[in-house]
């Protein structure tokens, strides 16, 4: 392996740093994706309006777990551009940012899960005693399941036959209703045809005896002129 020149070697130690830095600066470059960082635990960190203490305070403090859309890094890295859930813009030191909750907010829900999980756990408990009890007693309960079920079928068979003479009673009602309706019709019928008929007849009778007592003074004023008068006779003719 050829030796490298003692220049080289010097000029390499040299640089080597800086091209470090380089690569530091060149990762540290303002991104246009932006992700989700949290604010460390027990912390209330203020957002400014720019990259630096310098400058006016947007908001007071951000609580540990407040959850911010990270933007561009200072020149110098140590600041960030953060975006706030109702709209606010501004900058805060990057060092109090992570990637992940905090622990505080990872825990809590854990928690929240773990609760969740364990009544869960205790309802699918409950609902496999349950099914254990009913297991236990499907036998007895099947019997008198059967039992319930013949006689729940007779039932029914009894009101399906009520029902159908109730249908047709209900029809032979609605039938003779209307053939009654049908005699009253011819009764009035016959009643007004009764009454025409008295008063003919006693109209008859008025003319029937009219006519007689009419008949009676003809023949009481003619018949004794139809006769011929007898003539007396004397010695003397």
């Amino acid at each position: 392996m050829p030796d490298i020149p003692l220049p080289l070697t010097r000029t390499l130690h040299v640089r080597l740093p800086f091209l470090c830095a380089l690569l530091t600066a060149l990762v540290a470059l303002p991104s246009a994706a932006q992700d989700t960082r949290y604010v460390r635990d027990t912390l209330y960190v203020q957002v400014r309006s720019g990259a630096g203490d310098e400058h006016d305070v947007v908001h007071r403090g951000l609580a540990s777990g407040t959850p911010v859309q990270a933007g561009e890094r200072s020149a110098d890295g140590e600041w960030m551009a953060v975006t706030l859930e109702d709209g606010t813009r501004g900058w805060m030191p990057e060092r109090f940012l992570m990637e992940e909750p905090p622990a505080s907010v990872q825990l809590a829900e854990a928690q929240q899960q773990v609760a969740q999980l364990e009544s869960e756990n205790k309802r699918l408990a409950d609902e496999v005693a349950e099914m254990h009890a009913l297991w236990g007693n499907l036998p007895r309960e099947g019997a008198d399941g059967e039992e319930t079920l013949r006689a729940v079928m007779e039932e029914l068979a009894q009101l399906r036959q009520i029902s159908g003479k109730s249908l047709q009673l209900d029809a032979d009602n609605r039938r003779l209703a209307e053939e009654a309706e049908k005699l009253r019709s011819q009764v009035d019928v016959l009643a007004a045809e009764n009454l025409r008929l008295q008063d003919s007849l006693r109209t008859n009778t008025f003319m029937d005896g009219s006519l007689a007592v009419l008949l009676g003074v003809i023949i009481t004023l003619v018949v004794p002129r139809l006769w011929p008068k007898r003539r007396r006779y004397d010695g003397w003719a």
